[in-house]
């Protein structure tokens, strides 16, 4: 995750500020003892990053609950925003078993599928969805406001994406597709409607990240981040 790290301190630079990362194991957010209010003390903007496989993936989607309840800050990336749409789906659009495909290829709710083009792929080498696309946002979304611009490209790396058959039933509940590849529709940003800060992408903005061209959306959610810690 160091790409992400490097992220977060190139949009605390931006912003003149300490960015303390405390970093937590997903499958620690698992056990049945939790203490979500202690593990979360002081946080002031929860991430879930990218990753593949079931390990912790439960864990990920309390986190995302717990940020989208509390009203934190909350930038989830790649799987991490697979994992917020899972949330969503089982506690809001009240899909019990909603998952992704990935983690249960048996699931009754696939709100996350493969990819049409890797369906009947066996070979997993190289069959991916890497390098850059282009991405078309939502004028006045956050993502939107966080790039100063309608049209982006971005860098991908996976291989399952956002179902569209479920797409009407989670923008009717308020989790809105704002950024939508032109070419495929395939969604690319979501974000949450009434809570300060929640932003899920397909891609990897940390990819592009540098000092001297911090990510906009890494500048943005710190910038969240730095307004909850005010209140």
């Amino acid at each position: 995750y160091i790409s992400i790290v490097e992220a977060l301190k190139h949009a605390s630079y931006f912003h003149d500020a300490d960015v303390d990362i405390e970093y937590i194991n997903a499958s620690d957010l698992e056990e049945a003892d939790a203490n979500y209010e202690e593990i979360f003390k002081g946080v002031d903007g929860i991430l879930v990053p990218g990753g593949f496989g079931d390990r912790g993936i439960e864990g990920m989607i309390r986190a995302v609950r717990y940020a989208r309840e509390n009203k934190i800050p909350f930038f989830g990336i790649c799987l991490g925003m697979q994992c917020a749409v899972i949330e969503f789906a089982r506690h809001v659009l009240n899909l019990a078993d909603a998952n992704s495909s990935e983690m249960e290829p048996a699931t009754a709710h696939p709100v996350i599928d493969l990819m049409e083009e890797q369906k009947g792929v066996t070979a997993k080498g190289g069959t991916m969805r890497l390098g850059a696309y282009p991405c078309a946002l939502k004028k006045g979304s956050k993502v939107a406001a966080a790039y100063g611009k309608l049209n982006i490209s971005e860098r991908h790396r996976h291989r399952y994406e956002f179902n569209n058959d479920y797409l009407e039933q989670f923008e009717k509940d308020g989790m809105k597709a704002v950024g939508v590849n032109p070419d495929t529709n395939l969604v690319e940003v979501v974000e949450i409607e009434n809570h300060p800060w929640f932003i899920g992408v397909q891609y990897h903005p940390e990819y592009k990240s540098t000092v001297q061209s911090p990510s906009p959306l890494f500048v943005a959610f710190v910038k969240a981040a730095l307004e909850h810690a005010k209140k």
